[in-house]
């Protein structure tokens, strides 16, 4: 299985009511996003992957995740 290491050396966001489509028998457990910013994933929006973050991740209510977090400063999983 393939892995993919993309690397963002700013802020990552995903805007409402994307997602990340995963093709060829791709897993998310095999997608690396190291962001030396903060990512943000929007109202609707489908994040897929490990989230390598330097400072701080935002979930908005609605937003998924198929894979994890490791952030340095903060996670904040928001709820309506």
């Amino acid at each position: 299985a393939d892995i993919f290491i993309i690397q963002i050396t700013g802020n990552l966001m995903l805007a409402a009511g994307k997602e990340v489509k995963l093709m060829g028998g791709v897993k998310a457990e095999n997608i690396f996003w190291q962001v030396a910013g903060n990512v943000s994933v929007m109202a609707g929006a489908h994040m897929k992957g490990i989230l390598l973050v330097k400072t701080d991740v935002v979930f908005i209510t609605g937003s998924t995740l198929n894979g994890r977090i490791l952030a340095q400063t903060a996670a904040a999983l928001q709820k309506a």
